[in-house]
């Protein structure tokens, strides 16, 4: 959830990542930092829209589940970012320095480009999806 507070007059940017017990992963204008939650409260409900966003989601590269083909090559996430924009797709031919998709981190676009001539085999994330340093994007042959 991302909310926009005020505090002695200061506005600060805060996104919400995660809460698991009394510890909270949250993004504070662009700075990512884990808080301790004093007293665990309810969620809000949440009102739908009438077409419902999708559902953002953040995985450690660690627990990624791409596989990279033999002789192929992992693009990933130069930073921590949303995937706003996917350029490539399975199959396309693609050359060093082609967009294979954008990512928005700390109110920056950020392209991310093919590392060297190739195909792309496969896309691992979707537009909207919250990504770490280190997720890999997409596989090329």
């Amino acid at each position: 959830m991302k909310y926009t507070i005020t505090i002695d007059g200061k506005q600060y940017a805060v996104q919400v990542k995660s809460i698991v017990g009394d510890q909270a992963e949250v993004e504070v204008n662009g700075k990512s930092c884990s808080v301790k939650v004093e007293q665990a409260r309810q969620p809000l409900p949440v009102q739908r829209a009438a077409q419902p966003a999708p559902l953002m989601t953040a995985v450690p590269p660690a627990q990624a589940q791409v596989q990279v083909p033999a002789g192929g090559k992992a693009v990933t996430a130069p930073l921590p970012g949303v995937i706003i924009h996917l350029m490539a797709v399975p199959g396309q031919g693609v050359r060093r320095g082609d967009k294979i998709a954008v990512l928005e981190a700390m109110k920056m676009e950020n392209d991310i480009l093919a590392p060297a001539d190739g195909q792309i085999s496969d896309i691992a994330v979707h537009e909207g999806d919250s990504v770490l340093e280190g997720a890999v994007i997409a596989t090329m042959v």
